[in-house]
């Protein structure tokens, strides 16, 4: 599905959207609810990455398909790695089979598991024998997808004797590891991190709890505090249903959004966004975002969105999501009449006023790419080729927009 975003004002200065439950603690819960049954697990996401993973867990195919679910494929290998006598292969779309899985592969053979390429070596499908892990101890680079790290604590409790994990160099996505944990504690299993050294006990008694409710997604709700920014002063949105002390690393978009003049504001069961300010036009906005590198790319369109130069930093891991997110975002950024600058991992955004009009948005399969850009229409109209890819993380995405007074054609 391709649609053509008009220019478009808020229909109403005050609006309210109910988000899914977020896809990273939804993938975790999924899988500890395969490792153990008797936990339920409330207001789990509608993303297609979600499903699948659930579909996944509940397959007796000795093939399983996660097409572009990168969370899928590192959390399913590790688990079917410790599933004793099952045998599968895990592939995916031609973009997967791109993406490196060897850092994981080797840290989980370190621990005994027996795991084969099937076509390129480091890459998907791959081929897994479940066994016993009975090995304790395994290292890995820190600067790594910290999925990579999360697949590996999720079966931990799992384990006969545990696990400890050496982190080798300066560690990213610390919150993604945190959340993690988190999870582990809330239904029991004891955990450590000190410095660069991560412990989990294996689980020795009955869940600390069965039943766990899923926080709203904070990656999704950053496209509302760039319409937020985008718009004039005073408009408001609610979101449901998110907490202070998030559990996301996301979740940092409550100080980061200030910078642009977005205010939010803490209810029981939910956060106001609202525009107080207006950023000057001098401003360079500046960011490390090596801790929350998914909303790298809602910045920098915000950043274009209101004419500012930016420049953001700590964005390697980009290179290898579902497109290679910093190339994608020069080409697209670009288009609309301004110079990017890209290096491994950094973006710089020079200021432009006013956008070119009628660019067309090319989305790379990457369902980040279509909604990082969608708020700019609250500034110029556009087109967004192949729009509907947003169901891998936010079916409604587009319905939401048109409720707040967003106008396209489709």
């Amino acid at each position: 599905m391709d649609i053509t975003l008009l220019k478009s004002k808020l229909a109403n200065r005050k609006s309210e959207i109910t988000i899914t439950g977020s896809k990273s603690e939804s993938n975790r819960l999924l899988l500890l609810q395969a490792l153990y049954p008797e936990l339920q697990i409330k207001n789990v996401s509608n993303s297609d990455d979600s499903e699948l993973m659930q579909k996944a867990l509940e397959t007796s195919s000795n093939v399983i398909d996660i097409f572009h679910a990168g969370t899928a494929m590192r959390f399913l290998t590790a688990f079917f790695s410790t599933q004793k006598g099952r045998e599968v292969v895990l592939t995916g779309s031609p973009r997967m089979q791109e993406r490196p899985i060897q850092i994981l592969v080797e840290a989980l053979e370190q621990l005994g598991a027996e795991i084969t390429y099937e076509k390129n070596h480091g890459y998907p499908p791959i081929k897994i024998t479940g066994k016993e892990l009975t090995m304790t101890k395994v290292s890995l680079k820190a600067n790594v997808s910290s999925q990579y790290i999360s697949a590996l604590l999720l079966v931990a409790s799992n384990l006969k004797n545990g696990l400890e994990l050496q982190l080798e160099g300066t560690i990213t996505s610390v919150p993604y590891i945190k959340m993690t944990l988190a999870l582990l504690n809330d239904i029991g299993v004891e955990t450590s991190f000190v410095k660069n050294t991560i412990r989990v006990s294996p689980k020795s008694q009955n869940l600390k709890t069965n039943s766990l409710t899923v926080e709203s997604d904070w990656s999704s709700a950053s496209y509302f505090y760039s319409i937020v920014a985008l718009s004039d002063l005073n408009t408001e949105i609610k979101l449901s249903s998110y907490k202070q002390n998030s559990l996301q690393g996301d979740s940092v978009l409550a100080h980061i959004y200030k910078n642009f003049g977005v205010e939010t504001l803490y209810l029981e069961n939910a956060i106001i966004l609202k525009k107080v300010a207006n950023v000057k036009a001098d401003a360079v906005i500046e960011f490390n975002l090596s801790n929350a590198p998914d909303i790298a790319q809602t910045i920098a369109v915000t950043c274009l969105g209101l004419g500012v130069a930016c420049y953001l930093t700590g964005l390697h891991t980009l290179k290898i999501k579902e497109t290679d997110r910093l190339e994608a975002l020069k080409t697209e950024i670009g288009k609309f009449g301004t110079t990017v600058i890209i290096t491994m991992d950094t973006l710089q955004i020079m200021a432009v006023n006013p956008l070119k009009e009628n660019v067309v948005v090319d989305t790379y399969h990457d369902h980040r790419m279509a909604m990082a850009f969608a708020p700019l229409a609250l500034k110029v109209g556009f087109a967004v080729n192949e729009a509907n890819v947003v169901s891998k993380s936010y079916p409604d995405f587009w319905y939401d927009l048109k409720e707040i007074g967003f106008l396209y054609l489709d």
